[in-house]
């Protein structure tokens, strides 16, 4: 084999792992916004079999072949080949450890999982989803076991999700939430409430579709290149590259709040994609490796941008306009409080910036002690309440106010939601580090988020897959993590509003 020929057929299959990676993302975005209920089976028997291809083509032996020889040949490649056929090896080692047709019967489980989801929360009954639930974790364990034996089977998960992270680190990072952000909540809860009348009435879709669109612009998206739906859990995909994204997004009737700042984190998602360097397309590289990062940018727009006096002064003659009433009524610093508002609650989703990282120190607490095997899922509806009960001092009375809430486990990202508070703990790293180049404010209040968006496209965006997490913030934002920078930002702001 000629090295020349060998980096010809890498990136070939790199580009046919990409066309079936753009099948799945189809199958998936069409099962969770427009496909007619009763359809679930069908996208579950597509699946398995573009899987088990995608699975072939990611771990036979041809691929194995010429991986190994390029990997005896890598001082001659570059550093976007190096760190693709790394990032592959590293799959192969783990994938190539798994029996094919249990992988491709996983595949399938992701699938009706999710359909068991959707109608669990449609009949409000977590019984519904469990025995698929316990599938999901039992095969996740197993897996664990196959591709690294001696590794932790929680740290395996997360690993999967944001390489080289720990759960030390994220016992640490837990424990500055559990010590710092508890007292401050309950702190709070001992002052006068923030008025959030300013953002409550009753709100059209269309009306609110039409705030999203306005936003998606004003944030400096490429809408040729983007689209908007809605489905019952928002969230964000790209269909075979970064040049193709999709947004899914909800509204909720009684609160254009909530729809606003869900299109803000998800626009912060794209923009991140997008970013990207256009060399990066059609490898295995597009598409962020690094999901605290990605979550980081969507918490830096939707809460240090978006939370803001300068931004809610700037789109309130929008808001105004889109709605009259109640918005005509009071000021933008009002519609800055309600915003801000703190209230624990029982929906993740709905949380407010403080309270949504204890959202999740929940999650994180549940699902590591189910990989370790000391709950099982028969106790999790009753080990989340008094979770809820103990962080939040909340009483949750049902399912779909509960365990029902996130579809992650359903669609096996068990290990991905230490990467929300993560990406909080970045987000305010990132602003941190960001100002001392451009004063954010003025460009907030100007309408000029060109600036901000080229800072970050230069430090982080543009980098994709390259590096992992920890690397681009030390090496390229020039910052060590620390969770001193989040705690301070939270604490600072919040004195403020509640007069503490």
């Amino acid at each position: 084999m000629k090295l020349e020929q060998a980096r010809i057929d890498f990136a070939e299959l790199q580009k046919r792992i990409c066309a079936f990676n753009h099948a799945n993302a189809i199958l998936h975005w069409d099962g969770e916004t427009v496909a007619p209920p009763d359809t679930a089976q069908n996208r579950a028997q597509a699946t398995e079999i573009i899987n088990q291809e995608l699975f072939l083509l990611k771990s036979g032996e041809e691929t194995v072949e010429l991986l190994n020889y390029l990997n005896e040949e890598r001082d001659m490649l570059s550093v976007r080949e190096r760190r693709a056929l790394d990032y592959m090896l590293r799959d192969v080692t783990r994938k190539s450890q798994i029996p094919t047709d249990e992988y491709a019967r996983h595949e399938k489980l992701l699938v009706e999982a999710q359909y068991a989801w959707h109608t669990a929360v449609e009949e409000n009954n977590f019984d519904l989803l469990k025995d698929k639930l316990g599938e999901v974790f039992q095969s996740l364990k197993r897996f664990a076991k196959y591709c690294s034996p001696d590794q932790d089977p929680y740290e395996y998960c997360m690993d999967d999700h944001e390489e080289g992270l720990t759960i030390a680190t994220c016992d640490n990072m837990f424990g500055a939430v559990k010590s710092n952000i508890v007292p401050l909540l309950h702190k709070i809860k001992e002052k006068p409430q923030l008025d959030d009348s300013p953002v409550k009435g009753d709100f059209s879709k269309e009306s609110q579709e039409s705030l999203a669109y306005y936003i998606m612009e004003l944030l400096g998206l490429n809408m040729n290149k983007v689209s908007l739906a809605t489905s019952e859990h928002p969230f964000t995909t790209f269909l075979g590259s970064h040049f193709d994204e999709r947004i899914a997004t909800r509204y909720s009737r009684q609160d254009y709040a909530f729809s606003l700042y869900t299109i803000i984190n998800q626009v912060g998602h794209v923009l991140y994609d997008m970013g990207q360097d256009d060399n990066l397309a059609y490898t295995v590289l597009d598409g962020v490796t690094c999901k605290s990062l990605q979550e980081a940018q969507g918490r830096f727009y939707e809460n240090v941008i978006g939370r803001s006096r300068p931004f809610i002064e700037l789109i309130y003659p929008d808001l105004r306009d889109i709605f009259p009433n109640p918005v005509e009524r009071y000021t933008p610093e009002d519609i800055y409080r309600a915003v801000n508002r703190v209230e624990p609650g029982f929906i993740r989703m709905d949380a407010d910036e403080l309270t949504f990282n204890l959202h999740v120190l929940v999650r994180y607490e549940l699902e590591k002690a189910i990989m370790h095997d000391e709950i099982t899922v028969n106790d999790l509806r009753d080990a989340w309440r008094e979770k809820y009960k103990e962080y939040l001092d909340i009483d949750v009375k049902d399912d779909v106010n509960g365990i029902l809430q996130d579809i992650h486990w359903s669609f096996g990202a068990v290990g991905y939601f230490p990467a929300y508070v993560l990406g909080n703990f970045y987000s305010a790293q990132l602003a941190d580090k960001m100002s001392e180049a451009i004063d954010i404010g003025e460009c907030i209040s100007e309408g000029d988020f060109a600036i901000i968006n080229m800072w970050n496209k230069l430090h982080v965006w543009k980098h994709g897959g390259l590096y992992n997490s920890n690397y681009i913030m030390e090496k390229h934002v020039g910052v060590a993590f620390d969770s001193q920078t989040y705690i301070k930002y939270l604490t600072d702001k919040y004195t403020e509003l509640y007069n503490l």
